[in-house]
């Protein structure tokens, strides 16, 4: 991959806090993964006595939706190594090569990250309600877990990307929430 450009897939975080400059920036779905609140935080948003929720990308029979970015070719080197240094932090991602339909009509190859389902902080299937009760509770390290929603769900909005269970989490988190 490294004489071509390299393009990173943001679906969560990344997409309202990626830590660098895109050189360019398209919207993008990623086929054989969906988004999911299906990984135990015990570092950013969470700790290990009271875990958060992150989103993953989890195989499925189903698409995502998010942006693709595209690092520049000087910041290669530091964009995958800080990368690396965030998303890897405890072995529960996986980076991954796939392939994206961006929304002009190009086709991609990006940096994924994949939740390691056999990773004890893989927990997919919770229903929406759990995933509600944990986000509305949980702090880690980089804040509040409902800040991790609300900003994702915000950009979500702000891209046009409709995501029906982030929309009912984010309601059902401001009840708890106050």
């Amino acid at each position: 991959m490294s004489d071509t450009p390299l393009w990173v897939f943001g679906y969560g975080s990344l997409m309202w806090n990626p830590g660098f400059e895109p050189a360019e920036q398209v919207l993008a779905r990623l086929n054989g993964f969906h988004r999911s609140f299906c990984m135990w935080s015990i570092h950013h948003r969470g700790s290990e006595d009271e875990p958060g929720l992150v989103l993953a990308l989890d195989e499925a029979d189903a698409a995502c939706e998010g942006v693709a970015m595209r690092v520049a070719d000087a910041e290669r080197d530091r964009v995958l190594e800080y990368l690396r240094e965030r998303e890897l932090i405890s072995a529960a991602y996986v980076e991954q090569v796939h392939d994206l339909e961006l929304r002009d009509g190009r086709e991609v190859p990006a940096v994924c990250y994949v939740i390691e389902q056999d990773h004890v902080q893989y927990c997919g299937g919770l229903d929406l309600e759990r995933q509600a009760q944990v986000i509305s509770k949980a702090v880690g390290g980089r804040g509040l877990n409902t800040e991790y929603l609300y900003n994702t769900a915000q950009q979500l909005d702000a891209f046009g990307i409709e995501d029906a269970d982030m929309a009912w989490l984010v309601a059902r988190v401001r009840q708890l929430a106050g």
